[in-house]
């Protein structure tokens, strides 16, 4: 048999699949069980089948590189499932509906009362120097108090097995295309695992999606105009805002598709006129969104957008200005944030994070660089982040140069023994470390993901997850245990 669950190594990692004593979790013993008497031929047999199921449902994603510019390539995938009982994640999803309440609440107070500034539980200094708060959006009550309409927030485990949130994605999150089409993936791979275990279904996203947003429509009709607002076909997501906008039949649209006109309302260009629009699921940042008001030389926003979303004649999801709670800075406030609106303990800790911004706390940092892992405001994809027990002193040095140069823009947060959980390197499972990116609609309810996208690191002791970085993917199973 190719996968020898006795010769697999857990470490001082807390593996998702395997206990300490090379046994599977509960949850777990089923798919263990399977892969245990498969031979190489077999395991060689599904990984091709889903490449082949990858290559022909063209799911692709994009990379940059200065050599060859843009590229499409394969979605990167392991078939061995993460699986967590449903009893833990019911506790999961609770903290995560309790976190994006009051995240929702702390936006919504920035751009209105500030009461949070004046009780001194956040600084004001740390609003004057945000990049992701938008003046503009001063005085603006959106539709249900709602400005993070989907948010994807990154979940780890440590090597005592309790879940943190690394961070919140509450611009324009991405990656929940993958999560459903690793599911269907692992349906043509495994059919046989969906008929033994009770695992939660994830079909229904799109349809909690376009729900969610029809809910934001400023006119109360049967069937609100909604479209998918893209970058365009060389974007790094465009795959997903493609497959969202199908999956929900919902226009796909770029911004030169769209008009305001005179009477501050949206419009699409069709081959019958102009058309009105509702609601726009915008993938587009801030700064492009409309020329009127930002980044004059914008190319992909609609010019007046701004207005019409001000004078309530169009929803827009996620809002502008959500970003402003997606600043790693304000990521270390958040359990405070929690307890000031919520009065209420989190429910779901954060990683210890240190401030730079504060002297003593930086101190400390720079004393300790080699062992922190230093992260920037405002970066995203791993991308512009130190890991300081895996860099070579040059480049500790470096980032001590960038904290003392703008302590605003970093923290840094000590270095956690994430888990692992196996995942086939060539036909035998190697633990890799991996993370979890659930996804949270908020509209008139909260809805979470049964579960969400794990990215797994597919390099030995790497911890470097995102998939531009050689990170791949798996299915998540959230397992009903009692129903088995």
């Amino acid at each position: 048999m190719a996968i020898r669950w006795g010769n697999y190594r857990v470490g001082q990692f807390y593996d998702e699949l395997i206990r300490v004593a090379n046994k599977p979790r509960p949850a777990a013993a089923e798919i263990c069980k399977y892969l245990r008497n498969l031979t190489e031929q077999e395991i060689e047999e599904y990984k091709t089948a889903a490449n082949t199921a990858i290559h022909v449902m063209g799911i692709t994603f994009t990379v940059y590189t200065e050599e060859e510019g843009s590229i499409d390539r394969a979605w990167p995938f392991d078939i061995i499932p993460r699986i967590i009982d449903k009893k833990e994640w019911l506790r999961v999803e609770k903290g995560l509906k309790q976190r994006v309440k009051a995240l929702n609440m702390f936006i919504d107070d920035l751009y209105n009362e500030q009461r949070i500034l004046d009780a001194g539980i956040v600084p004001k200094s740390l609003l004057e120097a945000s990049k992701n708060f938008l003046p503009e959006c001063m005085g603006i009550k959106p539709k249900h108090g709602v400005w993070a309409h989907i948010c994807g927030s990154d979940l780890v485990r440590d090597q005592n097995g309790t879940v943190y949130v690394l961070e919140d994605n509450l611009r324009v999150p991405s990656g929940v295309s993958y999560m459903l089409e690793n599911r269907h993936v692992m349906k043509r791979v495994f059919p046989d695992m969906f008929e033994k275990y009770n695992i939660l279904p994830v079909d229904d996203y799109p349809s909690q999606l376009y729900d969610m947003l029809t809910q934001l429509s400023p006119r109360d009709i049967e069937q609100p105009e909604v479209v998918v607002l893209t970058p365009g076909i060389y974007n790094s997501a465009y795959f997903e805002h493609a497959y969202l906008a199908q999956q929900m039949g919902a226009e796909l649209v770029v911004g030169s598709d769209l008009v305001v006109d005179d009477d501050d309302v949206v419009y699409m260009r069709t081959v019958n006129g102009l058309s009105r629009v509702d609601v726009i699921y915008r993938r587009i940042d801030d700064a492009f969104l409309d020329p009127e008001v930002f980044r004059e030389d914008s190319m992909l926003g609609v010019p007046g957008l701004m207005r019409a979303w001000k004078a309530g004649n169009v929803g827009l999801a996620n809002a502008p200005g959500a970003g402003v709670a997606d600043d790693k800075v304000v990521y270390a406030f958040v359990p405070e944030i929690i307890k000031f609106y919520l009065n209420e303990e989190p429910l779901l800790p954060n990683v210890p994070t240190y401030k730079c911004v504060n002297k003593d706390e930086r101190d400390y940092v720079i004393e300790n660089i080699d062992k922190m892992v230093v992260k920037p405001a405002n970066e995203s994809g791993g991308y512009g982040m130190l890991i300081g027990p895996h860099s070579s002193k040059a480049e500790c040095d470096k980032f001590v140069r960038l904290i003392r140069r703008d302590p605003r823009n970093y923290v840094a947060q000590p270095m956690l023994l994430l888990s692992t959980a196996p995942t086939l390197i060539g036909n035998k499972a190697e633990p890799r470390h991996l993370d979890l990116r659930p996804f949270i609609l908020s509209g008139t309810d909260v809805h979470v993901t049964t579960g969400g996208l794990t990215r797994v690191a597919m390099r030995r002791g790497s911890t470097v997850v995102n998939s531009s970085q050689g990170g791949g993917s798996k299915d998540t199973w959230i397992v009903d245990m009692e129903a088995e």
